[in-house]
């Protein structure tokens, strides 16, 4: 037997463990559950936050690691549609062969590469770690190839070598470039008019952090109180929005805590002040919110209603997003009622109400911004399972609605399937209905389209692109 002790050990890098990097770490877990569990980051990620936040030792996050995981999750999830065809010209084989943990870690390296300003070293370094603790070693390796190719480039000349050209395909190009589904960029289109230049500033709003908008709840806050808060500065449009600027925080506003205030994008207010607005004959008295969840809108009308001597009645067909309702409206200074009913089958008289809201169901393509995420879940055929159901909510509205009043149909959608058609094919029904020029309805805001309805736009309003007719019942039926 030969003796092998005094052999010459192979020599090289001694191994080493991988380092963990709590805030590639979070990012990478928040991606997970927006991946397998179909979650929504805004959902998934304040949670995660919190924890973070709540650790003691090398492990707990300041406001700057907070920053950058908020970055890396959005950045990556918004870009997710570029960064795929960056990516599926760096490997050899198709993207869906990748499994989707290697392909998140990749996706959060090429973020970091052409997104921020982080430098290309650390940008790869990390990245490849966060690959050998969560991945293992092999296929760290794997990452480290892709993203070194990455690197290669930058954003812009990723884009040109990746981009069909505009001339060959105009929605392929500004799927590419801008990050959208082909089928969302031609539905965005078609809904906004136009040329060049207006989508392409849509698409690119879609892909801007929204700011956090505040409402103050008439009779309970005031914008005076809000605006006395760090960070805050008026809204654009709504009396009641206060706009907190980069790392203003909702939770630490007194008001908001409360349940005074709230966390509500300037266009859901709009569409509730329209409402409102709009004359009717006779009495005032009794206004309904048909979809009411989570809360936000009935919350403002609620507040509203009670300034003028009127209640609000507020149903919800899911109980759990009733009990949110019941929590917004606590506190309201005027009567109120929540409900958990279902809108098609009201369990109320036909006629009971002087206003009503019914802000539909829908596919949410005017809230990109804040659920980057829904544009890849998002399929054409979801429209076909909305429409029987956004008609049917709108039929039951009208019906609801007493001769002389008034009601707002509502879609954080600007698809012309859930906006303009469902309207056109009830009224088709309907001869006792007439459409309400919505437009003088909101004074002072601008770019509002060639009316009788609303549209608003992130790039023009800088809210979510939501859609509101007006509609009022005539009694002049047959």
């Amino acid at each position: 037997m030969s003796d092998t002790s005094r052999r010459p050990r192979k020599t090289g890098k001694p191994y080493r463990r991988p380092q963990k990097d709590p805030v590639r770490m979070l990012a990478f877990e928040a991606l997970r559950a927006v991946d397998e569990r179909d979650a929504y980051a805004n959902l998934v990620l304040p949670p995660l936050l919190r924890k973070a936040r709540e650790k003691e030792g090398p492990e707990k996050f300041d406001g700057r690691d907070a920053a950058l995981a908020t970055e890396l999750v959005y950045g990556t999830l918004r870009r997710q549609g570029t960064y795929d065809a960056v990516i599926a010209s760096c490997v050899d084989r198709p993207l869906r062969e990748v499994d989707p943990p290697v392909l998140d870690v990749i996706s959060l390296g090429v973020h970091q590469l052409l997104g921020t300003r982080i430098p290309t070293h650390a940008a790869v370094s990390s990245a490849v770690e966060l690959a050998r603790v969560v991945l293992g070693d092999g296929r760290a390796k794997f990452v480290n190839a892709v993203l070194r190719k990455v690197a290669q480039d930058d954003l812009d000349g990723w884009i040109a070598r990746v981009a069909p050209p505009w001339d060959e395909d105009p929605e392929d190009h500004l799927a590419v470039v801008h990050s959208h589904p082909r089928w969302v960029v031609s539905a965005l289109w078609d809904a906004l008019g136009g040329g060049r230049a207006g989508i392409e500033e849509l698409l690119a709003a879609d892909n801007e952090r929204p700011e956090v908008t505040l409402v103050a709840r008439p009779g309970r806050a005031t914008r005076e109180e809000l605006l006395g808060e760090e960070a805050a500065v008026a809204g654009r449009w709504s009396p009641y929005a206060v706009r907190l600027s980069e790392g203003g925080e909702p939770g630490a506003v007194d008001a908001v805590r409360e349940g005074r205030a709230g966390v509500q994008d300037e266009g859901s207010q709009l569409v509730a002040l329209a409402l409102a607005n709009a004359p009717v004959d006779g009495p005032d008295l009794t206004w309904l919110d048909g979809c009411a969840g989570p809360g936000g809108k009935a919350a403002l009308l609620a507040a509203l209603a009670a300034e003028r001597g009127a209640v609000l009645l507020a149903s919800e067909k899911q109980p759990h997003r009733a009990g949110l309702v019941a929590k917004a409206l606590n506190g309201n200074p005027g009567p109120y009622q929540v409900i958990a009913a279902d809108g098609t089958r009201p369990p109320w008289r036909p006629g009971s109400f002087d206003r009503v809201l019914m802000d539909v169901p829908c596919t949410g393509l005017g809230a990109l911004r804040r659920r980057p995420e829904a544009r890849w879940r998002r399929r054409p055929a979801d429209l076909d399972g909305f429409a029987p159901l956004q008609r049917a909510l709108l039929r039951t509205a009208l019906d609801s609605v007493r001769v002389g009043g008034v009601v707002g149909y509502a879609t954080c959608s600007p698809h012309l399937a859930e906006t303009r058609a469902v309207v056109d094919d009830v009224l088709k029904q309907r001869t006792d209905v007439e459409l309400v020029d919505a437009r003088p309805l909101l004074p002072g805001v601008p770019d509002l389209g060639d009316g009788p309805d609303i549209q608003l736009w992130p790039h023009l309003h800088g809210t979510d692109a939501m859609y509101l007719a007006i509609l009022r019942r005539t009694g002049q039926d047959g």
